[in-house]
């Protein structure tokens, strides 16, 4: 699969680095791109062309008052782990948006929690082979328990770069 954007081939690279300092690595690249999940605290555990994993931790500064992470920031957890699948495959000249999200907050979360996204080869093609489109992508989000605390779903559209005239 070809090297579509300047994130892939930064993420690919990263990808060859050793094991114990690519979650590290990955976290440093999307917290200098996406400056709010970084002040966040969004971790990157795993990414690559088909998958992405990240975790929040249950810090105080993403808490709500009852001690559990805050529902703005495990919508923001979502966001990002299909926001940055995403991102693997949008073109340089496309710029990606999320046109909308969906959650139902179903029972109260327990500690850490972890946001997994995920695109089949089907989605991955026609991000790949169309000027502007959308694509919607689940996120199964869970706590340190193993529970399901909200069922996610987030939809993106990719649109081309306006080019200023020279």
């Amino acid at each position: 699969m070809p090297s579509l954007n300047k994130l892939n081939r930064l993420v690919t690279k990263i990808n060859t680095a050793p094991v114990f300092c690519r979650s590290w690595l990955l976290t440093l690249l999307f917290g200098r791109t996406i400056k709010f999940a970084g002040t966040a605290g969004v971790q990157v555990e795993a990414l690559d062309l088909r998958q992405a994993k990240l975790r929040l931790a249950n810090r105080r500064k993403v808490q709500n008052h009852i001690g559990s992470v805050h529902a703005a920031a495990t919508a923001l957890l979502g966001e990002s782990a299909s926001g940055f699948l995403l991102g693997m495959h949008v073109a340089d000249d496309k710029i990606p948006l999320l046109k909308s999200m969906q959650i139902q907050y179903l029972k109260r979360s327990t500690g850490a929690l972890t946001a997994v996204a995920q695109l089949d080869d089907a989605q991955i093609s026609h991000i790949q082979h169309s000027d502007k489109g959308e694509v919607v992508i689940r996120v199964l989000i869970k706590d340190q328990l193993g529970i399901e605390p909200v069922e996610a779903v987030y939809t993106w559209a990719w649109i081309p770069k306006v080019r200023k005239p020279a």
